[in-house]
């Protein structure tokens, strides 16, 4: 009965990723957007000390600046966004695959290729190299070096 229970709870938990339920108040969770888009008025026009228009345009500046942004950007997200939506979809759904079925598949194959391959390259420098060193080391062994100073 618990393993019943319990395989019942992991069907849910799989299926509760592609229809868990998404936050409209908070829709940057993870902070992504957080220091690249925070545009507002004061961002982008600013009139300094002694260089002030009418009170009258400036207001309406203010209001058709963030009227215009706000629906400009729903109006682009209503038109652009779903089709935007599957394309990065499709896009990161073929990077995925590529990674899964071909990148990982082909650095496991190398690993296991380069394997063999270092262990006969490291036959050949044990069989070859050693000896020479060795014998180099027995003749130079015998070198003194003394250094004097001459005034």
């Amino acid at each position: 009965m618990a393993e019943e229970q319990t395989e019942l709870e992991e069907r849910i938990i799989v299926k509760d990723q592609h229809t868990k339920e998404i936050d409209l108040v908070n829709r940057d969770p993870k902070r992504i957007n957080e220091d690249v888009v925070k545009v507002d008025f004061e961002d982008v026009i600013a009139e300094p000390v002694g260089t002030y228009s009418f009170d009258g345009v400036w207001k309406t500046s203010y209001t058709t600046f963030t009227i215009s942004k706000y629906w400009c950007y729903r109006l682009l997200s209503a038109i652009l966004g779903i089709p935007l939506a599957v394309v990065w979809g499709f896009l990161f759904a073929l990077i995925s695959f590529c990674h899964i079925w071909a990148v990982v598949p082909c650095i496991k194959s190398y690993l296991i290729e380069i394997q063999c391959v270092s262990r006969i390259y490291s036959l050949c420098i044990h069989t070859f190299c050693d000896p020479l060193f060795e014998a180099l080391s027995k003749i130079c062994s015998n070198i003194r070096v003394a250094l004097r100073k001459e005034m």
